[in-house]
This record gives structure tokens, C-alpha cells and sequence, in this order.
């Protein structure tokens, strides 16, 4: 299968209030570790040194400091259209964490904190 349609079987099967996901990445042909690197930069793939898997990502859902989950399944997408066959392991889940905003928008004008309304509205 796919990395890309794997992604999104993972994010489809998580529930609405999940806020990170955390998962590995391999590839099964290391000679081309370096096209895949670049590839997977978008979504800022920590690679991992000797060890058995070769990237960690992070997935931010609605918020956070993490990829967000169309520009890894874009990355993914990438892979596959490369031919770059791998798989990927779930490593980490988190669900029901809240954003805080309060400190975040002192001091924004106000069509910031309108357009930041309009987004959390959907």
C-alpha cells in the first residue's frame, strides 16, 4: 500500500479530538535515503541516527508545533510518485488537548483575531 493512502487510513481512523500523532518512517531501499531526505523535508521528518527506522514525524491536528497532516500526506505523496516504497509505525497518539489563545492574541490587531475567529469556527 501506499505511504500516502497509510497516512491517511491512520488519520481517518483517529477521533475528532486527536491533537498529535507521532509515527515513524522507513524506506526499504536506504540508496535512496538522500532523494527521500529531501523529499520529506516539508514536513520536517527528524531523521534518526543508527537506529532501526530512519525518520520520526510529527503530526499537529488543529494546532501545535508539528506538521500539519496534508502537507505530510503531501510529503508522502512525494515518496510515492518517486517510486520510494516504505512503511510506517504509530508510535504515538494524543487526544483532548486544548488550545490556549488568550496570551496569543494580545497585542494582534483586530482582523487577526477576526480571521483567527473565523478559522476555529469551522
Amino acid at each position: 500500500m501506499a505511504l500516502a493512502e497509510t497516512f491517511q487510513q491512520i488519520v481517518d481512523s483517529l477521533p475528532d479530538d486527536w491533537t498529535d500523532l507521532e509515527f515513524d518512517l522507513r524506506i526499504f531501499d536506504e540508496g535512496l535515503y538522500v532523494e527521500a531526505s529531501v523529499l520529506l523535508v516539508t514536513c520536517n521528518a527528524q531523521p534518526y541516527s543508527k537506529y532501526d527506522w530512519h525518520w520520526r514525524i510529527i503530526v499537529a491536528h488543529r494546532f501545535g508545533h508539528a506538521a500539519a497532516a496534508p502537507a505530510v500526506h503531501a510529503a508522502l505523496k512525494l515518496l510515492d510518485d518517486a517510486g520510494i516504497e516504505g512503511e510506517i509505525a504509530v508510535r504515538e497518539v494524543r487526544t483532548g488537548r486544548v488550545e490556549i489563545v488568550s496570551e496569543l492574541m494580545w497585542g494582534r490587531p483586530e482582523s487577526v483575531r477576526q480571521e483567527f475567529r473565523r478559522l476555529r469556527a469551522q
